[in-house]
């Protein structure tokens, strides 16, 4: 058995590991509540911006479907949005699983956000053809590069973390295009054209920049949705580690005490042993 000197130099530094977890916990759900909110507001943006492109449109699905104008490649690219550290638990190695999936490298790219993805496929031996790194912060992204180097793509496919609650997230994919010309469906009837509306500059260039920021948002939309789940996944990982360092707190408390028992224990039974040989000494002279 360990001495209890040993024993309790590791209980001080578990309990130090179990007092920064808890530390880490209460930051993660301060970020889970920021993002969360700056989620609502970009979705609220986002369907005040469509509203308005609706108007200017008679038939918006035609029109955002329509690759031909940014110049297609031809080839399909995957967008990775991971982690910027290794601290989102499992999901950035589920996502790249998922991807796999649908993965063909020669009909297919990749471009990875997040320096956690990045790594994880060259651990696999994934190629990618660009790395962005994610902001320091959410209080701006900018994902006008990102939009730069997909939007030549034939089919772009996002794939992101999805924060449902606090206890789960899923890994998800979209089609950043068909995702944003979906919402056509709910478009209003009363439309602008050019046949009853002046437009400075022409309808057409209205209508690319007001598709440029519909694909931008839409990107960054799934950005602080990835990072709201990274951040309760980050949550849950330092609950897990709070709790099982509890657990072994506990254990090491209770091996603590049995070895000061056993040490105890040992000391007398040297002192009786010494009492009785000196009683023996004594009844031989």
């Amino acid at each position: 058995m360990r001495r209890p000197g040993i024993i309790e130099k590791e209980m001080g530094s578990i309990g130090t590991l179990k007092d920064l977890t808890g530390v880490f916990e209460s930051l993660a759900s301060t970020q889970v509540a920021k993002v969360k909110d700056k989620v609502l507001l970009s979705q609220a943006f986002f369907d005040l911006l469509w509203q308005r492109y609706t108007a200017l449109r008679v038939d918006p699905k035609k029109r955002i479907t329509n690759r031909e104008g940014v110049g297609s490649n031809g080839r399909n690219v995957h967008v990775l949005i991971s982690a910027e550290a290794g601290l989102s638990g499992d999901l950035d190695m589920r996502m790249i699983e998922t991807m796999q999936a649908d993965y063909d490298p020669s009909t297919t790219d990749i471009v990875v956000l997040g320096s956690h993805g990045a790594s994880q496929l060259s651990q696999r031996g994934i190629p990618y053809i660009k790395f962005f790194q994610l902001p320091e912060t959410d209080k701006y992204i900018n994902v006008n590069p990102v939009v730069d180097v997909i939007r030549p793509y034939e089919k772009i496919t996002v794939y992101y973390e999805e924060y449902l609650s606090l206890g789960q997230q899923e890994v998800r994919s979209i089609n950043l295009v068909t995702t944003i010309q979906s919402m056509s469906e709910d478009a209003e009837e009363d439309v602008m054209t050019a046949d009853d509306t002046i437009f400075e500059p022409s309808l057409d260039e209205i209508a690319d920049e007001m598709e440029a920021s519909m694909m931008s948002l839409a990107l960054s939309q799934t950005i602080l949705q990835s990072g709201l789940a990274q951040a309760a996944s980050r949550f849950n990982a330092m609950t897990v580690a709070e709790d099982r360092a509890g657990d072994l707190l506990a254990e090491y408390k209770l091996e603590y005490h049995r070895s000061k028992r056993s040490e105890s224990d040992r000391r007398l039974r040297e002192v009786l042993v010494g009492i009785k040989k000196k009683r023996r000494e004594r009844a031989a002279s």
